[in-house]
């Protein structure tokens, strides 16, 4: 296969899975546990009033919804996991898939958690850190245990990559 191809089909089958593994995991928690996933639709609301210039919500939850706003919310959710697996392949570099190690996919897992506490919470108007939700704690753990998950998505698919290329190359 085209090594081209190659550095393109990586991180978006990385991405796909790592984020994959993310929603895997919230599914297990909310059947086990009870504990309320992260609602993409909201994603996509908030990226649907963009356009029409409102970029920041005092509350998106109260925000009119859009016709398309799950579709476009579950897009964007797995798009961005897929541009965060480009960014830790790129961070990392090539040897990475030839030997995954799970510490640096982790290690960056955690930090995509930047995402949600500085960009999207904020926007949302949840606060950074989601410092105005009803239990701010409990938001920041499940988002700190949700990122953290994404990298072991990361490794995980990594080690499927590796395995893949050794069998089929």
């Amino acid at each position: 296969m085209n090594h081209s191809i190659l550095y393109f089909l990586v991180p978006v089958f990385i991405g796909i899975g790592a984020t994959l593994t993310f929603d895997l995991w919230a599914l297990f928690l909310k059947y086990a546990f009870k504990i309320t996933p992260s609602n993409m639709c909201l994603v996509g609301r908030w990226i649907l009033y963009i356009p029409e210039g409102i970029i920041k919500h005092s509350n998106i939850n109260s925000a009119p919804q859009k016709s398309t706003e799950c579709i476009v919310g579950w897009l964007t959710h797995y798009l961005t996991g897929t541009v965060f697996a480009g960014i830790f392949l790129a961070f990392v570099g090539n040897n990475w898939i030839q030997t995954p190690r799970v510490i640096p996919a982790l290690i960056f897992g955690i930090i995509t958690v930047s995402a949600p506490f500085f960009i999207m919470q904020p926007l949302f108007g949840l606060g950074f850190a989601a410092s105005k939700t009803a239990n701010p704690m409990q938001a920041r753990l499940r988002s700190l245990m949700n990122h953290a998950v994404f990298g072991i998505g990361l490794y995980l698919f990594g080690l499927l990559v590796n395995w893949l290329l050794r069998v089929y190359a």
